[in-house]
């Protein structure tokens, strides 16, 4: 019988349920067939920014200026994309709504601000400045207040990326007689540590969405190619092999695949292509012009 008792326990039910099945809800659960791949393409004659579907299909160019749109990324929440123009004359970072509209300068200085990367909990953005003279990586409110150092050296620090719980930072640095190498540091910027000591460039580091898996881009072993490793710089294995150069990885929201940019031997394009976390797989999804910067 469904009594007056039944309905109170039906009812105390169905809320534990929904208390757990809404915040999921509520996050999109993004797979890589759901979600978009953001990229920079000059298909349009100059840098621009795009966005399509995990198949390639539906192309939609959201930039649309007489500079230069470079890098983007995506918030967390995926209304917003932060991006690379040179609309002031040189590289600042902005951001605009995830349809395009509404582009807003977030940097204002005489000085390069590049790479942006939104922190997992939308509130920060860390990126690469040359403001007080050699790039360095900086961090700031989403809103673009708060703009404070992290890193401080003779070299070149670049191209950050969030671990999924907001606490480190990876990034590239040239501070090891200027071979550039992956490092980490915590979000405050203290704890700065190497993960990849080679010969080769290693560069392009971007965390797995469950923070086991770092994947960057290597030519330790010739060409430009997709590598992953542990968190902790263990275990660097190779995931493509092709004759040109692969770079710019960038995970699916799920880490069930990663999207790169891969530019043949001899070919002055460069496309985006998705492969599985593993490197099998390796599926192209542009077709023409210079196609670079994924970001999933």
């Amino acid at each position: 019988m469904f009594n007056g008792r039944n309905r109170r326990r039906y009812r105390l039910v169905i809320g534990v349920v929904l208390a757990g099945v809404v915040p999921l809800l509520l996050s999109g659960c993004l797979t890589w067939r759901t979600a978009k791949i953001a990229f920079a393409s000059d298909q349009s004659g100059n840098f621009q920014i795009y966005v399509m579907n995990a198949d390639g299909s539906g192309q939609t160019r959201l930039t649309n200026n007489a500079a230069e749109d470079y890098t983007p990324s995506w918030s967390p929440d995926r209304k917003h994309i932060a991006f690379v123009s040179t609309q002031s004359g040189h590289m600042q970072i902005y951001v605009m709504n995830a349809d395009g509209s509404t582009q807003t300068r977030l940097t204002n200085n005489a000085a390069e601000d590049a790479t942006p990367a939104w922190s997992p909990d939308g509130s920060k953005i860390a990126f690469t400045s040359t403001r007080d003279g050699n790039y360095e990586i900086y961090v700031m409110n989403a809103d673009g207040s708060g703009q404070t150092r992290l890193t401080n050296n003779l070299a070149t620090d670049q191209k950050p990326t969030w671990s999924p719980d907001g606490s480190k930072i990876a990034f590239t640095s040239s501070r090891d007689l200027f071979n550039d190498e992956i490092y980490v540091m915590n979000a405050d910027g203290s704890g700065q540590t190497n993960l990849t000591n080679h010969a080769g460039e290693d560069s392009f580091p971007s965390w797995s969405p469950d923070g086991s898996k770092i994947a960057f881009t290597s030519n330790r072993d010739g060409n430009q190619h997709i590598y992953v490793m542990n968190a902790d710089g263990s275990g660097q294995t190779r995931l493509t092999n092709n004759p040109g150069s692969d770079v710019y990885p960038a995970w699916s929201p799920d880490g069930v695949k990663i999207a790169f940019a891969s530019e043949p031997e001899g070919n002055f394009d460069s496309d985006i292509y998705i492969g599985n976390a593993d490197g099998s797989s390796q599926t192209r999804l542009t077709h023409s012009a210079l196609n670079l910067a994924p970001a999933w």
